[in-house]
């Protein structure tokens, strides 16, 4: 009988204790009582392996661009690519503080990919850089009229030129060495560090605070699928799972999240899947995501924090932080931990 209760005490351990350390149940929780993660994640880019900053001075005042419209290349004054960059991928309505990081951000940016990849970037061989969201959108000056109108070009034009002309060479860079500046829209509350992210090492992109981005169209978002849609879309991809509507709330099991609360392994029945490729699956905008389940109206409301990766600069965070009194070099001092700001050619 002894042992026997031994027995009955050690599976209880394996069946009970052990689980509960390893693997959480996923955040299923009743409609309305969804939880919000401690911290919370622009479209994700297609980015390459995080890799060691760039050592190599960079003295041309162009730089070669490969047009992913026309498939041409086109060579572009380093200064008027800026330009073009900060007026696609961050608003002229935010605040000048924060268009001036993105400046500086972006010039950082391209000139470690043209020194990086000098004969050309795998995906482009005949540039280091292209116009799409690869590496980051640019657009001409004649492409912004056609997109934007003339009235945007009277009122904000001017504002993009005093961004890029008032930081004009600057450049970001940790120990001596030009950065790989990565940015997104928003973070959510808190960004990302990198190694939970690209499986890469970068101290100046570690997880730091993200005040001020309540207004940001993304911040929080839901989308709500019927439970049926929501395991067709999981069985499109692992065709092989044991997911129905009576097991579902078992069969998903958090398996881990990273530092900051985003989700980056769960188990769905017997496979293990990575967040990002869940927030894929899903088209969410970030994974600082949350599942509840409402059983009677059969409903799946899939909420999330951020948008983006959550790595590097969030532009909405910079645009709070010029709000709110902070200069460019703050904001890129902020959220690249350990950098300085001076001239790329000293």
């Amino acid at each position: 009988m002894k042992k026997l209760g031994i027995y009955i005490s050690m599976v209880l351990i394996i069946t009970i204790l052990i689980p509960t350390v390893i693997v959480k149940t996923f955040n299923f929780v009743p409609k309305g009582n969804t939880a919000q993660g401690k911290s919370l994640e622009q479209e994700e880019q297609i980015i390459e392996k995080v890799e060691t900053p760039v050592t190599t001075d960079y003295t041309d005042s162009t730089v070669k661009v490969y047009n992913t419209k026309t498939g041409i290349v086109d060579e572009i004054n380093i200064e008027d690519y800026v330009k073009g960059v900060v007026s696609a991928e961050m608003p002229a309505e935010f605040h000048i503080e924060a268009l001036k990081a993105q400046a500086v951000a972006a010039r950082t940016y391209a000139i470690s990919r043209a020194i990086k990849y000098k004969d050309g970037h795998p995906d482009h061989p005949s540039a280091p850089l292209c116009s799409g969201d690869h590496c980051q959108v640019y657009l001409s000056f004649s492409q912004l009229g056609e997109i934007r109108g003339d009235t945007w070009i009277e009122k904000y034009w001017a504002k993009i030129e005093e961004a890029v002309d008032s930081t004009q060479n600057l450049g970001i860079f940790y120990n001596g060495e030009i950065i790989e500046p990565l940015y997104h829209s928003t973070s959510g509350g808190r960004t990302e560090d990198v190694k939970d992210v690209f499986a890469g090492e970068m101290p100046y992109l570690k997880s730091v605070s993200s005040p001020y981005e309540e207004e940001a169209p993304k911040y929080r978002n839901t989308i709500t699928l019927t439970t049926d849609e929501f395991i067709e879309k999981i069985k499109s991809k692992y065709p092989d799972v044991n997911l129905t509507k009576d097991n579902l709330h078992e069969k998903i099991k958090l398996i881990e999240r990273t530092l900051t609360g985003r989700v980056k392994k769960i188990a769905i029945d017997k496979v293990i899947i990575e967040g990002r490729d869940l927030r894929n699956l899903f088209s969410l905008n970030s994974t600082n995501f949350t599942i509840s389940l409402d059983k009677k109206l059969n409903i799946i409301e899939i909420e999330t924090y951020g948008y983006g990766h959550g790595v590097g600069m969030s532009q909405w965070g910079a645009n709070g932080m010029g709000k709110h009194g902070n200069t460019f070099e703050e904001i890129l001092k902020h959220y690249y931990t350990g950098v300085e700001i001076r001239l790329i050619d000293n």
